[in-house]
């Protein structure tokens, strides 16, 4: 869990940012590009490829290249549709995906994983919603793309990550999920992008730099390794710690306007969630030993 709240906090700043200094200014298929390009750079070199199973790596890549190649691409067009706030509540469908997906792969259905998610749907809507303007299908439709392809990569992983060789660590493999997400974002450039509309400011290539190696690199890399220790319910409620946290950062630094009371309760929701969830997880297992005893 320690490892998806870091993330949730690194990534907060990943909306504002995306929203202020990119959107409408620099081409998203180049910016994909760029971010994708200097994550893989930072994890291609851990790569052992003899170690690793020739079917392991194509999975790897496709995972990737669903998760972070086609999530982004959905995800930047967003933001020529929507506001940040508007981004932020569209996402709230993201648990849901999750614990639907993960429920698929395992050939099983869990009702209480869905509840916890819907709570925390709920938790999301109670921070956002404010209104529906005449771009709402649109956007919306873009947003759910990219929910899609986030919730089925980190479910897709934390099921192929059982799979691997235990004694090859994941940083020694992670480098495939980036170069599969590469040669999707490369392949959109190259048939989508605009090559005039590069950056154009030292502050826009700090701002790529710095999502490409952090929120992209580590971010990933950090948050599908906590997806493999936690389970579905968790995993699907930590989605939408981001909308809270999110908002917080574009409120504290860019002084946009919202609801502190909303925040806090939606905020609270989201938290009576997760602690829900841990509780009927660990009665679940104090159960479960109980019954072998």
């Amino acid at each position: 869990m320690s490892y998806l709240i870091g993330i949730t906090a690194l990534w907060a700043f990943s909306f504002s940012l995306i929203g202020v200094y990119l959107s409408g200014q620099v081409d998203s298929y180049f910016a994909v590009l760029t971010r994708i390009a200097l994550a893989a750079l930072l994890f291609v070199p851990f790569l052992k490829p003899r170690l690793l199973a020739h079917r392991h790596k194509l999975a790897l890549m496709g995972i990737g290249a669903i998760q972070l190649g086609l999530m982004y691409v959905f995800f930047y067009q967003s933001f020529l549709l929507l506001s940040v706030p508007e981004v932020l509540l569209f996402t709230i469908f993201t648990p849901l995906y999750v614990t639907l997906l993960d429920d698929a792969m395992a050939r099983r259905f869990s009702p209480f994983y869905l509840l916890t998610a819907l709570l925390a749907v709920l938790g999301a809507a109670v921070i956002r919603y404010d209104g529906i303007d005449s771009g709402f299908w649109q956007g919306f439709l873009v947003v759910q793309g990219a929910n899609l392809c986030f919730a089925f990569g980190q479910v897709a992983y934390r099921h192929l990550a059982a799979r691997l060789p235990a004694e090859l660590p994941q940083l020694g493999v992670f480098g495939w999920f980036y170069l599969g997400a590469l040669c999707l974002a490369a392949v959109a450039y190259l048939l989508l992008g605009n090559r005039s509309m590069l950056p154009t400011t030292g502050l826009q290539w700090g701002v790529l730099l710095w999502l490409g190696l952090a929120a992209s690199g580590v971010g990933y890399f950090l948050w599908n390794k906590g997806a493999t220790l936690v389970d579905a319910g968790a995993l699907a409620i930590m989605n939408n710690a981001l909308i809270p946290a999110g908002l917080l950062v574009n409120l504290v630094i860019w002084n946009r306007d919202a609801d502190l009371l909303r925040l806090a309760l939606g905020g609270g929701i989201i938290l009576a969630a997760l602690l829900i969830n841990e509780w009927w997880v660990k009665r679940r297992k104090a159960l479960h030993a109980y019954r072998q005893a």
